[in-house]
């Protein structure tokens, strides 16, 4: 991608970006409500960013305050040859540093099936028909998951669930605030103090009234009457999805096959809750359960990567 050109204006790009996006959500299996409510989230911000290209692939690039860092993101990349690509992202990279951003973050979107140490195919969406091989040298930040749950899920045979008492949710609040501060941590993304300040704004915005919160529940996971681990999910979260915030199994009782049951804990509480589909994000680094998710079947909607600049 040589003479590298930014548009004044994003209406011949717009369109064709938009149906990539589509297309990326659509290859994973999500319905077009949620396909489009997808969409809408991933045009956040979208009058801000800057389109180039050189006549024959788009590049879209923006720089954000993120938890008190400046991030640079490629949030499109069409090419058609290899080496136009590579130069489109060097592009990408450079515009990013010269306005001070300290990493550029990448969403790959529509690899479904992709777990840790595969290749999603063509991203259609957010790097255009770039594959994940460009991005190689960016670390897995994370991913979003989906499948759709059994339409009349059982729970697993000797496992139980009920809800979570207001008693126990303090807690429970607690550990899992300490658990997020330590994926977000696991995964580079962040510094621990920076992780800590995110936990605290996103625990805050998500559980405004905490245990009493609508549209989310909180649940116990008993075997031989002990809890063996938790979960929280939010129903209703995008059209016909409930959002698994947590599906915990506690460390001394992993490896007896709860974090399968988990799965189907999490899709038995989508339909209790009216929805179709769980979705969940996984931290990077987290390969174990990347790689429990491939073999479940919940398939890769879109994976965040980044690069220190």
């Amino acid at each position: 991608m040589n003479g590298i050109r930014v548009m004044p204006d994003q209406d011949e790009w717009r369109a064709g970006f938009e149906e990539r996006v589509l297309a990326g959500y659509r290859a994973a299996g999500c319905s077009e409500p949620l396909s489009r409510a997808l969409l809408e989230r991933a045009l956040k911000g979208v009058d801000g960013w800057t389109v180039a290209t050189d006549g024959a692939g788009w590049i879209a690039v923006g720089v954000a305050e993120d938890n008190g860092a400046t991030v640079g993101r490629i949030h499109d990349l069409t090419a058609a040859e290899p080496d136009a690509a590579t130069a489109a992202r060097t592009w990408a990279e450079r515009w990013c540093a010269e306005r001070g951003a300290e990493r550029v973050e990448v969403r790959l979107t529509g690899g479904a099936g992709a777990g840790a140490g595969s290749e999603p195919g063509p991203a259609a969406a957010a790097t255009g028909t770039a594959t994940a091989t460009l991005f190689a040298g960016y670390r897995v930040r994370g991913q979003n998951r989906l499948r759709a749950a059994a339409e009349h899920p059982a729970l697993p045979p000797g496992l139980t669930v009920r809800p979570l008492t207001a008693e126990e949710y303090p807690g429970w609040y607690a550990g899992e605030q300490a658990a997020y501060v330590a994926d977000i941590v696991r995964a580079g993304a962040l510094t621990p103090e920076q992780a800590k300040a995110k936990s605290d704004e996103d625990f805050a915005r998500h559980l405004p009234q905490g245990h009493a919160t609508p549209g989310h529940a909180f649940y116990a996971l008993e075997a031989d009457a002990q809890v063996v681990g938790t979960g929280w999910v939010n129903h209703g979260y995008l059209p016909g999805v409930t959002f698994g915030f947590s599906l915990e199994v506690y460390e001394e009782h992993r490896g007896k096959g709860y974090g399968r049951a988990a799965m189907s804990v999490g899709e038995w509480a989508a339909r209790q809750g009216g929805d179709g589909a769980l979705m969940f994000n996984v931290f990077g680094g987290n390969e174990v359960a990347m790689s429990l998710y491939d073999r479940t079947g919940f398939a890769v909607l879109d994976e965040f990567r980044s690069l220190p600049l």
